[in-house]
């Protein structure tokens, strides 16, 4: 993948961020939601508290695809976290969030057809800056609803 480009006509994206401050002890994610004219449509950050980047990642994809699930038929997710892609589309069993890896899975496996995929960091500022503003928010998921 690499940048990000609109999806095909009836097609959602949803561009998910991890991200870890070891100063701060936290670890935000973030998403964002956009149809096939690159139109925002929504998104959230959230603050999870102390963890590991791939722990944040992986939280960002779960949230990101809870937040399309009810009424996405087509979705492209994008992540910038190889390593995350590959804990989903391999599940090792004894990783330390094979849990986590498992309910994406399980949301994947729904009545939808997602596309996963790597983007650059470059191409993903918006997401990386607002899971980014996590960091400073409390312990929960908070929506955003205009850019």
């Amino acid at each position: 993948m690499g940048w990000w480009r609109p999806p095909q006509h009836g097609c959602y994206c949803v561009n998910t961020d991890g991200s870890v401050s070891l100063s701060m002890q936290s670890s935000p994610a973030g998403g964002v939601v956009r149809d096939e004219s690159s139109r925002f449509l929504g998104g959230f950050t959230m603050n999870l508290g102390g963890g590991s980047i791939t722990r944040a990642e992986l939280m960002g994809m779960f949230h990101g695809l809870r937040c399309v699930w009810l009424g996405v038929h087509k979705l492209k997710l994008h992540i910038d976290s190889r390593t995350a892609l590959e804990l989903v589309e391999m599940a090792m069993q004894f990783h330390p969030h094979y849990q986590l890896v498992l309910q994406i899975q399980r949301m994947l496996e729904r009545g939808w057809e997602v596309w996963m995929g790597h983007i650059f960091k470059e191409g993903n500022v918006v997401v990386d800056f607002l899971a980014s503003t996590g960091h400073l928010k409390p312990l929960d998921i908070h929506l955003v609803l205009s850019p």
